[in-house]
């Protein structure tokens, strides 16, 4: 279920629109927010999260993927969380590192891969859809 009347179906044609998008988006973001990322490895995820956190007060080049420690914390304007449930293999996992703390605290939550923990999303988030078309293009559509 999508947050708000947010909806965006757009294609990026490089790295500075997927950003400015995202940045743009994230006007509308507030505390408690949950975004869920969906896309293919490589579609460019982390690369919208930067833009998300360039509208935040964080410096886009700070953020990375974190993939293997599951989530990264970014101080901004607001606080952002970060997670990457790529490599998480059950729905424990998530809830050890107390995901949903995270979900209903005071910060932004950006989940990539959410899949796998969708039954602890709230009952209104952010969808994001992002898809590959060739090297610099990108389809993405926000719900």
């Amino acid at each position: 279920m999508a947050a708000t009347e947010f909806l965006l179906s757009q294609m990026s044609y490089s790295e500075e629109e997927t950003l400015s998008l995202a940045s743009r988006f994230a006007v509308e973001l507030k505390a408690g927010d949950v975004v869920a990322l969906c896309g293919d490895l490589g579609a460019g995820k982390t690369q919208f999260v930067k833009g998300i956190a360039r509208q935040l007060g964080i410096p886009a080049e700070s953020v990375t993927s974190p993939t293997f420690p599951l989530i990264h914390e970014y101080e901004g304007r607001l606080p952002l969380y970060h997670f990457d449930f790529y490599r998480l293999q059950q729905i424990e996992e998530a809830l050890e590192i107390g995901v949903e703390e995270y979900f209903w605290g005071d910060g932004v939550c950006v989940v990539e891969w959410p899949e796998i923990v969708t039954p602890l999303l709230p009952d209104t988030y952010y969808n994001v859809n992002i898809k590959a078309s060739g090297t610099n293009k990108r389809w993405i559509e926000i719900q």
